[in-house]
C-alpha cells in the first residue's frame, strides 16, 4: 500500500483530510506509548544496536545496517543481525541462508543482509537475540523494531529520509509517524538523515527544530560495477518503501526511464506480474532494472533478465557514530 500523498506536505501546510485523520492519529501514538511502557522479556549479554525508524518505511534502514555490519567488522567485531523478517511466512527461528532460503519464507530484507553478516529471523526478536549471542556475536544489530519493547535497546540509530523528514508531523493514518518525534528522540540515540545535499537542507529547513539528538548525514550511492547506464533505455519497478528514491537514483546516472513501475513495499513478484512487465519493456524496446531488495524476491528463471542498481550508504563523518559505539561497546 502506497502511503497518501498528504502524509509528506510540510507540517504547517493545511490538509483537511490530515484534520479529520488527527483524532485517529492521536489514538495511534497513545496506543504506541502504552506498548513501549511495558517492560523488556529479555536482555541479551552483549550490545543490541536498533537501526529503527519514526516514520513508516522507506528510510534507508537496510543500507544502513549494511554499512553498520562493515564498520563494526573493520573494528574487529562479530556483528549478528536479527528481523521480523516482514513479508515472510516463517514462524520460527531461521538462521538465514541466502542461497537456500526463498524470500517469501525469511522476507527480502534479511536474504540481502545475511550476504553480509550471520542473520536470524524470528516473530520474537527476543528468541532471535539469543540463538544470535550464543552462535558468537559480540554485537547485535536489530533490524527495524523500534517501537517493539521486547528485546532491551543499548542503542537506538533513529534513520530518516532526508527529503521526507517528518512528513506532516502527524501520526498514523493522519500522517506518516509510527510514534511522536518527541516521544521518539526521548528514547534514541542517534538520528541519521540520508538525501543528497539539497534534500538534508530541506530537512534543516522542516524538521531540524525536533532532532534534540546527534546527528550523522549520508547518501545512498550506486556501486561501481562497469555499467554505463545511459546506454539503455530502461524501464524500472521497484517494491520498496520509497521507489521514487530508486527511480531519482537511476536518473542521477544518466538513464533514461521509458516507464517506471512503483510497487507496494515487499509486493510478491508473481509471474502474472512480471509477465506484464516483461511485454511492456518489449513494447518499449527497454530493459528491465530494479533494486536489490526486489532482486532477491524474482524468480530464479527471471534474475537474468533483470539489471539491478546496488547501492551503499556513505556517511558524510562516522564520527557522531563512533562516539556511539564507543560508549556500548566498551
Amino acid at each position: 500500500m502506497r502511503a497518501p500523498a498528504f502524509w509528506d506536505l510540510p507540517p504547517r501546510q493545511f490538509s483537511a483530510l490530515r484534520f479529520l485523520l488527527a483524532p485517529l492519529g492521536w489514538i495511534y501514538g497513545r496506543a504506541t506509548k502504552a506498548r513501549l511502557a511495558k517492560p523488556s522479556k529479555f536482555r541479551a549479554d552483549v550490545p543490541v544496536i536498533c537501526i529503527g525508524n519514526i516514520s513508516a518505511g522507506g528510510t534507508g534502514k537496510t543500507p544502513t545496517t549494511i554499512a553498520l555490519i562493515q564498520h563494526l567488522q573493520a573494528r574487529g567485531r562479530t556483528p549478528h543481525v536479527i528481523s521480523r523478517g516482514y513479508g515472510g511466512s516463517n514462524t520460527e527461528l531461521v538462521n538465514v541462508d541466502e542461497r537456500t532460503h526463498p524470500a517469501s519464507l525469511v522476507g527480502d530484507e534479511p536474504l540481502l543482509l545475511a550476504a553480509f553478516a550471520p542473520t536470524w529471523v524470528c516473530p520474537d526478536r527476543s528468541r532471535a537475540a539469543q540463538a544470535a549471542q550464543e552462535a558468537g556475536a559480540d554485537v547485535i544489530l536489530m533490524d527495524d523494531g523500534f517501537q517493539n519493547p521486547d528485546l532491551h535497546k543499548d542503542a537506538t540509530v533513529i534513520v530518516s529520509d532526508a527529503k521526507r523528514g517528518f512528513g506532516n508531523m502527524r501520526c498514523i493514518p493522519a500522517g506518516p509517524l509510527r510514534e511522536p518525534v518527541k516521544a521518539g528522540m526521548a528514547r534514541g540515540d542517534l538520528v541519521l538523515t540520508i538525501g543528497t545535499a539539497e534534500d538534508q537542507q530541506r530537512f534543516d529547513t522542516h524538521w531540524q527544530d525536533t532532532v534534540t539528538l546527534p546527528r550523522a548525514k549520508g547518501a545512498l550511492t550506486p556501486l561501481q560495477t562497469g555499467m554505463d547506464w545511459s546506454e539503455t533505455p530502461l524501464l524500472a519497478f521497484a517494491g520498496i518503501g520509497y521507489p521514487e528514491k530508486f527511480f531519482a537514483t537511476l536518473r542521477a546516472q544518466g538513464a533514461t526511464l521509458l516507464q517506471t513501475h512503483a510497487l507496494d513495499d515487499h509486493q510478491p513478484l508473481t509471474t502474472s506480474l512480471l509477465s506484464r512487465l516483461e511485454a511492456d519493456a518489449r513494447r518499449l524496446g527497454a530493459q528491465l532494472v530494479t533494486t536489490e531488495k526486489d532482486a532477491v524476491r524474482l524468480p530464479l528463471d527471471y534474475r537474468r533478465h533483470v539489471l539491478t542498481l546496488p547501492v551503499r550508504l556513505e556517511l558524510e563523518d562516522w564520527g557522531p557514530v563512533d562516539q556511539l559505539l564507543d560508549r556500548i561497546l566498551t
